[in-house]
């Protein structure tokens, strides 16, 4: 077991991960007399211009920054500049704003809207619509472990030494990296702080209730707010729902046997194609597919500004596999990889090439968290991901469990089993929480939400939030949530079905909610 936990160390360290302790002060209600003063942070305005330095920005997309508090426990200390992008409403008097989070935890908002004008224009209609980049991620202080060069060669031990402690050691160095390359914001990640500044924007916006459509991750975050913040809730939906409810091993077993499905789905088709660059047969594309990103781990290929590994590859795969119209262009940049070793559209896939830095530098610390960058390091939306999922989980790994041989070996066999692909890098991030507090008990507390209706979708055939997602998480929340069943495929429904979509933009623009129970054809009719 020793020599596979060293494996996974040294395999994640092109594409390196954070974890973050949980901080249970971050739990205490918004309405707790205790609070500090916040004032301040409430009483901001976004001052809007241009996006520097965001590739491909569409004309009409405007940028500014927020100011929150690095620890809301202490706002007088240290504060991090969120940064925010939106598209004006296009009526005179618009109601307000609508605030988009496409998910991760890890994902940035600010080049997600950049690419998504036609898909939410309508909502143009009657709001502004806003996203941003959660802190951590893209250009609001982005979390970070580095390029991996420096991580410290540890001493395994010889027959009959302590194999427990010394991987614990290497996990716990591997954090020691992420923390002095993040900064302090590394240790005040979590969905409980992002909750907080939602509603720190929801005011910058000048909203007094927050309009709110979040994607996957998204609705972790949706339901959190709607905890802590019941009466500023306005008009929220929930597409591709969070469970708040399974550990971080239970999710990450199942996101990993839905990304294999849609994934073998994908090599069935690419390999009936021409030009498949995996293989002219399914079982070939699917062993060659597992060969690559061996082989990648092994010998990254030159990105420009660093290197593209295995890891990097299975997560544009992550990326491109959601929705079933990216196949061709999936197919596209497997050949270019394979063929001329060149990553760039993959890269552009996964996100990592609009967000990269500047060609000759490369992630460091960050001492001035208050800064807005223009670059943003390699691995930071993987190092974000584990940073928020491990602040938020409870009874996520420990290092109990590294004790447990037998529980290992049969972690290593589940994942695999899962996924030849995904499942290695899925168990990694797991593993990456041992040794630090847990995480706080809010999220798994949340329990019945006292706030106006709200729409939650719920995709039949999604690989990565699975359907019983949805109606658990329902059920949990309380007679204020409203399920729409789509019953179509992909990673959630707003961009994939009609229905889903008109159902949603009915709710967001004219308050008509269908009822709840009420289904979407597969077709999206």
């Amino acid at each position: 077991m020793i020599a596979s936990i060293a494996a996974l160390t040294l395999m994640g360290s092109g594409t390196a991960h954070a974890v973050s302790a949980g901080d249970d002060r971050q739990a205490v209600s918004a309405a707790d007399d205790r609070q500090p003063d916040l004032s301040g942070f409430y009483t901001q305005e976004i001052k809007w211009g241009a996006c520097k330095g965001l590739a491909h920005a569409p004309k009409g997309l405007q940028c500014g920054t927020v100011k929150v508090p690095l620890d809301y426990a202490d706002p007088g200390k240290k504060t991090l500049n969120l940064a925010m992008a939106r598209f004006k409403a296009s009526v005179k008097d618009p109601r307000g704003s609508v605030v988009l989070n496409f998910g991760g935890p890890g994902g940035p908002g600010v080049p997600g809207l950049a690419g998504g004008e036609k898909v939410f224009g309508e909502l143009t209609n009657a709001y502004d619509v806003v996203s941003f980049d959660p802190r951590g991620v893209g250009r609001s202080a982005p979390v970070t472990c580095g390029d991996g060069t420096d991580m410290p060669e540890l001493e395994p031990p010889g027959d009959g030494g302590d194999e427990t402690a010394f991987a614990f050691e290497m996990l716990k160095a591997q954090y020691e990296l992420c923390r002095k390359h993040s900064g302090p914001v590394l240790a005040h990640m979590g969905t409980v702080n992002v909750s907080r500044d939602l509603d720190v924007i929801r005011s910058a916006v000048g909203d007094k209730k927050l309009n709110y459509l979040g994607f996957s991750y998204g609705t972790r975050l949706g339901a959190v707010y709607a905890a802590q913040f019941p009466k500023k809730v306005g008009r929220m939906v929930l597409d591709g729902v969070d469970t708040l409810t399974e550990p971080l091993t239970e999710q990450a077993l199942v996101g990993a046997e839905g990304q294999q499905t849609a994934l073998d789905n994908f090599l069935t088709w690419c390999a009936g194609n021409t030009g498949c660059a995996l293989g002219t047969n399914s079982r070939e594309a699917k062993e060659n597919m597992v060969k690559l990103v061996k082989q990648l781990n092994r010998f990254p290929v030159s990105a420009g500004f660093g290197n593209f590994t295995g890891d990097d590859l299975v997560n544009s795969l992550g990326h491109a596999l959601y929705q079933r119209d990216m196949w061709p262009y999936l197919s596209q940049a497997l050949l270019s990889l394979v063929l001329d070793g060149d990553p760039r559209s993959l890269m552009r896939i996964s996100g990592a090439l609009t967000l990269a830095p500047t060609a000759g530098t490369g992630p460091r610390p960050r001492s001035d968290i208050g800064s807005y960058e223009e670059d943003v390091p390699y691995d930071n939306s993987t190092a974000a991901l584990v940073a928020v999922n491990c602040a938020d989980d409870p009874d996520r790994f420990t290092a109990a469990d590294l004790e447990d041989e037998a529980r290992l070996k049969k972690l290593e066999a589940d994942f695999t089993e899962a996924s030849p692909v995904f499942g290695p890098l899925r168990l990694y991030e797991v593993m990456l929480c041992a040794g630090y507090p847990k995480g706080t008990d809010y999220i798994r507390d949340i329990k019945d939400v006292d706030t106006p209706k709200f729409l939650m979708v719920g995709t039949r055939g999604d690989p990565a939030t699975p359907y019983k997602w949805t109606t658990e998480t329902a059920r949990r929340l309380g007679d204020s949530a409203v399920v729409l069943d789509n019953k179509g495929e992909g990673h959630t429904g707003y961009a994939s079905s009609k229905c889903v979509k008109g159902k949603v933009n009915d709710f967001l623009l004219h308050g008509s909610l269908p009822s709840d129970g009420s289904s979407c054809g597969p077709e999206g009719g």
